[in-house]
């Protein structure tokens, strides 16, 4: 796993953490939960008045980054209740995504993210589920 995903991998166990409880919420990550959808984390707004430094700021910061990449996991994973079967399901689920790190003197296809991969036809199939 590239240096990026091990980080967003973090990011996402840190994000089951807030929501069950096991970790502070001092940013005050919500939550919904929907029939249909599972839980998803409510990315907090932004004024568009603001600069392009802030806004980079903004889409960079753990508050924002963390819901985005949440709001990724499949619905049959953010189910999952246990952090150890969580953990094995969202790291298999990683090494199923494409990783391609970006290297020195050739053009990515992406960001790398999986932000970005979620938009790849080829890849959105992943997103399909099964119980945890």
């Amino acid at each position: 796993m590239s240096l990026q995903r091990r980080r967003e991998r973090y990011i996402m166990l840190t994000m089951w953490k807030i929501l069950h409880g096991k970790t502070s919420n001092d940013l005050n990550i919500v939550f919904r939960t929907r029939p249909r959808t599972g839980t998803k984390a409510v990315v907090p707004s932004l004024s568009h008045q603001s600069s392009i430094f802030h806004q980079s700021l903004y889409d960079s910061s753990f508050a924002v980054m963390g819901p985005k990449l949440w709001n990724c996991v499949p619905n049959h994973l953010n189910g999952c209740t246990q952090f150890e079967s969580f953990k094995e399901a969202l790291t298999a689920f990683l090494l199923s995504v494409p990783d391609t790190p970006p290297v020195r003197g050739y053009s990515p296809q992406n960001s790398n993210s999986i932000l970005a991969w979620r938009m790849y036809t080829s890849a959105s199939a992943l997103w399909g589920g099964q119980a945890c």
